[in-house]
């Protein structure tokens, strides 16, 4: 006679639940030394933010225990500190710039936008309890994802800001569609690579070692590679770009284990980036800017300007930074959003950004770790897909500050100031805990 016995284990809420409070220490911490330095610290005023920081983490765990509860235990504690040491970063700017006579109200801003991300993340695991449905909109989530790279090419509906022209105008607010773009084009992708994969992985010549596909199995990744190449192209976007093309080559490497698709994704890439550059003077410019930074003319006219002034801010803080509201990241530009990096690193130094990173690295390791677990390929691809998202987007923006690539106008994720960029990673966040709350629910096992 079959006996049916189910494989258990500790699900991890409970530690799930330790790890919040940490990340709420962190982030009413950050608070309170940035109000401090700016002498504005009351005891009041920190009670209520304290109280709110809890109530909305108590909140997603909740939401967690009930609807999703073998979801992973880590990603959440992750993405909340970062959440909490941005928030704090960018009211520590308003600050700045208030000593300057130029108020700002970021802060208060992106406070309402991560309120509503962390109601998006709940709303999304509340609603959708098997993420496999999603399977059914694989061409629908391609399309929605084209139209959100097209619609800031529109005239009288796209804006066009320092350069590139990725924002919509929406409501008197600037949107960018392309945040959301990504995660349509992860859903279409692992739709896509799941039912074509053989064809993708076993068909080809083999050269070198290598097994290269045959032609005609190229068709998506050269559509793909022109659309990346567009977006540099018409709407100055070099970062965009180069996150679209990359997570689809590293899904593609998941579906098939062929290196040659990297090799091919990688070449392409560059011989197109090659191009760009040498036809389009303002796809060249940025190129000049991170090629020729500390060039006294380059620096003169304004194109490393920015770059520059990050990297100086970077190097003053040293190994331990110069404290938490104590350095002077309003002399960089955009330093609440695209040099926000730099913007810590002045301030917390390479210790703190060192930590800041590792928390990125334990979100990706997460997803990655889900992907192995999930017994579904579409699952696999989708939560690969997600956490390639992260990584590579922090990456691109990590880089172009550093010097590493040319900067983008991406946004960090949980960390610059922008509605879309909180409320996409916010909805990825969920994503990623629906896939791993399938991948960790017990078994059950015939014997």
């Amino acid at each position: 006679m079959a006996t049916v016995s189910t494989v258990r284990y500790h699900r991890g809420r409970g530690s799930e639940a330790m790890l919040l409070a940490l990340a709420a220490l962190i982030a009413v911490a950050a608070r309170g030394l940035v109000d401090y330095h700016a002498d504005v610290l009351v005891i009041s005023q920190m009670l209520w933010y304290t109280a709110i920081v809890v109530g909305v983490l108590l909140a997603i765990h909740v939401a967690l225990r009930r609807w999703a509860p073998d979801a992973d235990p880590v990603i959440v504690p992750a993405a909340a500190a970062l959440t909490g040491v941005g928030l704090a970063m960018i009211r520590r700017i308003d600050f700045a710039w208030a000593a300057r006579g130029k108020p700002t109200h970021f802060g208060e801003t992106q406070s309402m936008w991560v309120l509503i991300g962390a109601a998006v993340c709940i709303v999304t695991v509340l609603v959708l309890r098997d993420y496999r449905v999603l399977r059914r909109f694989t061409y629908t989530a391609g399309v929605l994802g084209l139209v959100g790279l097209i619609l800031p090419l529109i005239p009288g509906l796209g804006r066009e800001i320092n350069g590139a022209r990725i924002w919509i105008g929406l409501f008197g607010r600037s949107l960018q569609p392309g945040e959301f773009a990504k995660i349509a084009f992860v859903i279409f992708f692992a739709g896509y690579l799941q039912t074509n994969r053989d064809t993708l992985a076993v068909a080809g010549p083999k050269i070198l070692g290598i097994r290269f596909p045959r032609a005609r199995d190229m068709g998506p990744l050269l559509v793909v590679w022109a659309a990346a190449i567009a977006v540099q192209v018409f709407e100055r976007d070099l970062g965009t770009s180069l996150l679209l093309f990359g997570i689809f080559v590293g899904m593609l490497y998941v579906a098939t284990r062929r290196t040659s698709w990297v090799v091919l994704g990688v070449g392409l890439f560059l011989l197109g980036a090659a191009f760009a550059g040498t036809v389009f003077g303002h796809v060249r410019s940025r190129y000049t800017a991170w090629l020729h930074a500390l060039d006294p003319d380059v620096y003169s006219s304004g194109q490393s300007e920015q770059l520059v002034r990050g990297l100086f801010g970077m190097a003053s803080g040293g190994l331990f930074g110069t404290g938490l509201g104590e350095g002077r990241p309003d002399l960089v530009p955009y330093a609440y959003s695209d040099f926000i990096i730099p913007s810590l690193g002045e301030e917390l130094g390479l210790t703190g950004l060192l930590a800041i990173l590792m928390l990125y690295v334990i979100i990706v390791q997460r997803a990655m770790r889900t992907a192995i677990g999930v017994r579904d390929g579409f699952g696999k691809l989708m939560a690969a897909g997600l956490g390639f998202t992260i990584a590579l987007q922090t990456f691109i923006v990590v880089g172009g500050v550093m010097r590493v690539i040319p900067l983008t106008g991406l946004a960090t994720p949980f960390l610059a100031y922008g509605g879309s960029a909180m409320i996409a990673n916010w909805l990825i966040v969920a994503l990623l805990l629906r896939i791993s709350d399938q991948a960790r629910r017990p078994q059950e096992v015939t014997a």
